[in-house]
């Protein structure tokens, strides 16, 4: 699967009443583990959110969409600026997706772009993936894509997806696996830069190789085991714009996003450590023979 990146929407729409509520923290030790985004390793960073609009129900969600109906309820965790929700809501259109963040900024971006699609079956409540504010088994689909890596407890947020989901309903994850991913060719620097980013995240209690876990997760947290399906899926960046865009915003995240505060406030980088896999990145971009792969462990389980 290649990335063509595509330009931002620029749309407008009303404010909701929860807009301006506070935002679970994103950048501190200690932060309160009953947040979503608690300590989020990227944070909410320009780089960070340009990786995010690009993801489609086609390039993240494509082992979900055979099962989807038209008159689905689907919801959407740590849907972040949206444009994976709102391309759900198209696959549903008797049907309606909540999206749930806990960052009431980013919720602004997605209700933005919900504006302009022109669909009336897609909003959106700040929230956080431990405290879902819906009653059991409303959902049809409870989706969560690239959310149990950034979570302290991931069986407690799969345990919660299933209580919102009607009996028989999916619940449905997506997460990449940070050891998995590869490249060429082989720059020392981006094998730091991998390292760094797993000291990081275990330094703040989080998975960075949750793909590879998700289908042990989903049966500790007590899905039936002959109910689940798992699979993998992998984004590749190896066209000559796809390398500059993938590698533009990695030596973005790594001088200014969360990612950067996080290395810094753990002891575990500086900022000369931090600008120079930046140029790393950067170098990398440049190679006319470069390729990266990400690899996405996937599970489906009936709830």
């Amino acid at each position: 699967m290649t990335h063509t990146p595509t330009p931002d929407q620029d749309v407008t729409a009303d404010a909701s009443p929860d807009a301006h509520a506070p935002d679970a923290p994103t950048g501190a030790l200690g932060s309160t583990p009953s947040m979503e985004s608690e300590s989020y390793t990227h944070g909410h960073h320009e780089s960070v959110l340009r990786s995010h609009r690009w993801r489609t129900a086609e390039n993240s969600a494509g082992f979900l969409l055979p099962h989807l109906r038209a008159d689905h309820q689907v919801l959407d965790v740590g849907c972040g600026p949206a444009t994976l929700t709102v391309d759900l809501a198209r696959h549903v259109p008797d049907g309606t997706v909540i999206g749930v963040d806990a960052s009431a900024a980013v919720l602004d971006s997605a209700r933005e772009l919900a504006a302009g699609s022109g669909l009336g079956n897609v909003s959106f409540q700040q929230a956080n993936a431990y405290e879902l504010p819906f009653p059991d088994d409303t959902f049809d689909v409870v989706f969560a894509h690239q959310l149990l890596q950034h979570l302290s407890d991931p069986l407690a947020a799969l345990r919660e997806m299933k209580r919102v989901a009607k009996p028989g309903g999916i619940v449905a994850v997506r997460d990449a696996d940070y050891a998995a991913m590869t490249w060429y060719p082989e720059y020392p620097g981006l094998t730091e830069w991998n390292e760094l980013y797993h000291e990081v995240t275990h330094a703040y209690g989080y998975q960075a190789d949750a793909g590879r876990r998700l289908l042990a997760w989903v049966q500790e947290a007590g899905f039936d085991p002959a109910q689940i399906v798992p699979s993998a899926g992998v984004w590749c960046y190896s066209t000559p714009a796809d390398r500059a865009w993938w590698g533009g915003l990695w030596a973005e995240r790594c001088i200014a996003s969360n990612f950067a505060v996080q290395a810094k406030e753990s002891a575990l980088a500086d900022d000369v450590a931090l600008e120079q896999l930046a140029q790393e990145w950067l170098r990398w971009a440049e190679e006319p023979a470069g390729w990266f792969a990400v690899l996405n462990g996937e599970v489906l389980a009936r709830a």
